[in-house]
């Protein structure tokens, strides 16, 4: 059987990265399955193990950072969360495409330790299409919009370290390129 592909996306916070996702990935063409992160924050009402996170303490997040056994992490309010190397493999192993949807610092650290990923960046028509849909939510203060504005700046800086990039002007159409990108790495 054949290892399945590692897909890495990521974009701005407000390209509609998950909008753009949901389109193409009940395509059982791709043969896709999404990675689940593990993280150290309490399991919220509704939630599962192991279906919406691999929930852990803190102390075995942080023996899973030192014992290498992430493909990348963060820490963010207080909580990790990050991508188990293990199961990520098992599935790739199993001949599934394994879809990861991290942000970018995460995104090159897969890249440092995966070089064969399939790397894709979703990007923005442009940066003012971006304010608006961060402002549409109408869900943040103008704090928050402003960090969310300046760190996307930085991200799109780092657009040249993805194989393919993929303009979020129709989510549509950007779906069906993907979808394609992917066939064509299959």
């Amino acid at each position: 059987m054949k290892k399945g592909l590692l897909i890495v996306i990521s974009g701005p916070s407000g390209v509609g990265k998950g909008t753009v996702r949901d389109k193409f990935v009940k395509d059982p063409e791709l043969n896709l399955a999404y990675s689940i992160s593990m993280t150290s924050r309490s399991m919220r009402p509704g939630e599962h193990d192991a279906v919406d996170y691999y929930f852990v303490s803190r102390e075995r997040f942080e023996e899973a950072i030192s014992n290498n056994e992430l493909l990348e992490w963060t820490e963010f309010v207080g909580n990790y969360y990050g991508t188990p190397k293990d199961k990520v493999e098992e599935l790739r192993e199993q001949g599934k495409n394994v879809l990861l949807e991290i942000e970018v610092e995460g995104a090159m650290s897969v890249k440092a330790k995966c070089p064969e990923a399939l790397t894709i960046f979703i990007t923005p028509p442009s940066m003012e299409e971006l304010e608006k849909r961060i402002r549409g939510r109408r869900t943040e203060a103008e704090e928050i919009v402003q960090q969310r504005l300046a760190k996307a700046q930085r991200e799109m800086n780092l657009v040249s370290e993805y194989k393919y990039v993929v303009c979020n002007d129709d989510a549509d159409l950007a779906a069906e390129l993907i979808s394609v990108i992917i066939k064509r790495h299959m």
